[in-house]
């Protein structure tokens, strides 16, 4: 599967709960990669509330660009589809959803059902907090004590992301530029060091910015 140059997604993993007429409702929140992440989360959860009403959940993940939800025995319509409109609506993927529901005893209805669990979902996600993937080059960028000063100016006031900064007899410098972008920095250090300094490519990944 080519990889996404960025996605959003969650953070971490999270739980948040509300009280609607008496029924506790539990949004627990995870980042997962594949569909079997996705589906030991769900799992996981249900053994923890084995004892809940119902345990509805949604999910999308990039493999196979898959997106599934399920009511667990609540009205068609009613509670997996608000949940996985809240997926949809932040635009999210490789996250999945379980909100738990222990009824209180006084129905909701078709439309407090849809308002509790989306709420609930969103709750959930809100606390594990959305971040945007940016896939990057990781650069190792070894340069003197006098240019310092130029090398973090420039990471820091362009589109790139500085990293960790190692002082020995010379400093070396890690930073994270998007992968679309690397030959502008390139040119860019080169023209603001004269030339002295040369990034180093050490790896790719994906790095967190949490929105």
């Amino acid at each position: 599967m080519e990889k996404k140059m960025t996605y959003r997604t969650v953070f971490e993993p999270a739980r948040d709960e509300m009280i609607e007429k008496k029924s506790r409702f539990i949004g627990s929140v995870r980042p997962v990669t594949t569909e079997q992440e996705a589906v030991d989360f769900i799992n996981s959860c249900r053994a923890e509330f084995r004892d809940a009403t119902h345990n509805v959940y949604a999910y999308i993940v990039q493999e196979n660009n898959i997106s599934r939800y399920s009511d667990d025995g609540e009205p068609s319509g009613t509670a997996g589809v608000p949940v996985l409109e809240v997926l949809n609506k932040e635009g999210l993927t490789d996250v999945a959803v379980v909100v738990t529901r222990y009824f209180g005893g006084t129905l909701l209805g078709a439309g407090g059902l849809v308002r509790a669990y989306g709420k609930t979902a969103k709750l959930g996600v809100d606390k594990a907090k959305i971040t945007e993937k940016i896939y990057c080059h990781r650069l190792s960028i070894q340069t003197p004590y006098d240019l310092l000063g130029k090398v973090r100016y420039l990471i820091e006031t362009g589109d790139y992301i500085l990293g960790e900064i190692e002082y020995t007899d010379s400093v070396t410098v890690t930073a994270f530029v998007k992968y679309d972008l690397l030959n502008r920095f390139l040119q860019e250090m080169k023209e603001a060091t004269n030339a002295a300094v040369t990034p180093e490519i050490t790896g790719e990944m994906y790095i967190d910015n949490v929105i």
